[in-house]
């Protein structure tokens, strides 16, 4: 699962590394901290515009919930797509079939268990490119259209590795971050079984960290989209 995430580079770092430009200019602002369950945009890059970064609403409407998309959202939770379910599921796999996408993030957030409580963790990947210590990186999504220039997505998610199982160590699920060699290959006309082989054998072939954060994470009311969200706080459990 990834229902939190961070981007927190400049429009120019994000062009350079991903060799695009911002369609809709001024619309992106760094972030800290954004939550899915409030339906903030995401920045994704689409199978039909790969040189092109578009705002796209988090957690996928399909075609079939247009009619009434606060009524699908009370009952569908789309944060998330599952990689097992991805291709045979009726919200997901139009689209996993024709609007497959990279969503750009450095940084998603994942609770770990402590007997009874959870501890959220900033998981990144180190990086001595950028002078926050962090890299960039896209998750493999999918995404629909609602109108013109106007998108929905999910991020997709597999089974946690034995670093993630550690982190996330209940559902022991993860996002699938998605390796740069494989970016192009994504954006290919793939058939069902060459989608799944992408899924299963493209995870980021790059060393992620995590350490806990305040739990003000998950409270309602307090500004967490500032730089202390992601700060470790005194814990033994760094990963």
């Amino acid at each position: 699962m990834c229902y939190e995430t961070a981007l927190t580079k400049k429009p120019k770092q994000i062009e350079k590394q991903f060799s695009v430009n911002f369609a809709i200019e001024r619309e992106f602002e760094p972030y800290y901290h954004r939550t899915g369950f409030t339906h903030p945009n995401l920045q994704i890059i689409k199978i039909d515009e790969p040189n092109k970064v578009y705002p796209a609403t988090w957690g996928l409407i399909p075609e079939w919930g247009l009619n009434n998309i606060e009524g699908f959202r009370k009952k569908y939770n789309t944060l998330n797509a599952k990689m097992e379910t991805l291709l045979t599921s009726g919200t997901y796999k139009h689209s996993a079939r024709e609007n497959r996408c990279l969503i750009i993030a450095d940084g998603f957030f994942e609770p770990h268990k402590e007997g009874k409580v959870s501890i959220p963790n900033f998981c990144y990947i180190p990086s001595k490119s950028y002078e926050d210590g962090r890299d960039l990186f896209a998750f493999a999504g999918v995404y629909s259209e609602l109108d013109s220039d106007l998108f929905t997505c999910s991020i997709i998610t597999t089974e946690a590795n034995d670093f993630f199982a550690e982190v996330h160590n209940v559902k022991k699920r993860m996002p699938l971050v998605l390796d740069e060699h494989y970016f192009d290959d994504w954006f290919d006309d793939l058939n069902d079984s060459q989608i799944n082989e992408i899924m299963a054998t493209g995870f980021i072939n790059k060393e992620f960290k995590a350490h806990p954060v305040s739990r003000d994470l998950y409270k309602r009311g307090i500004n967490t989209n500032n730089e202390s969200i992601i700060k470790p706080i005194e814990n033994n459990s760094l990963f």
